[in-house]
């Protein structure tokens, strides 16, 4: 089995999430709440200020989550089981997490952001800008089978 190195590019250094079950199961269902993400120096120049962009997607790296389970319960459906790759729970083999994030403003490397469920010291290991154009699938359904 191949083996993947992955390097933080940053780390969530203000959240006002500190341990598990502090965060909301969604951080969009907060939009008020503020984090801010530190990019490491060695990577600042793939920053920029991020003119134009107004959500990214951060992925993080949820490293108190468990990694030995394969069975979740979605609050959404009632705490009924379901297998893990059907569920967004951070708990998971590969423990990687996807926010939305709107981007407030970035500063000296810092990007303040809203609507993220990440906790505090959450490592950060990439960033891409949210783009309605190709990223918004019209007519999809979830895991409820319900469309927006």
């Amino acid at each position: 089995m191949d083996i993947f190195e992955v390097r933080p590019i940053g780390r969530v250094i203000k959240s006002p999430y500190k341990v598990r079950g502090d965060a909301p199961r969604q951080g969009r269902l907060e939009p008020e709440k503020v984090a801010e993400i530190e990019i490491f120096k060695e990577f600042r120049d793939g920053l920029g200020d991020l003119s134009g962009i107004s959500h990214i997607y951060v992925l993080l790296w949820f490293d108190r989550a468990e990694r030995d389970t394969l069975e979740a319960r979605p609050p959404r459906l009632g705490g009924e089981k379901r297998p893990v790759f059907c569920t967004r729970s951070p708990s998971r083999p590969n423990p990687i997490g996807l926010d939305i994030a709107e981007v407030l403003s970035v500063k000296d490397g810092i990007i303040r952001v809203a609507g993220m469920d990440a906790l505090e010291g959450t490592p950060v290991i990439d960033i891409k800008p949210y783009t309605p154009s190709i990223d918004c699938i019209p007519g999809a359904s979830d895991l409820s089978g319900k469309k927006p």
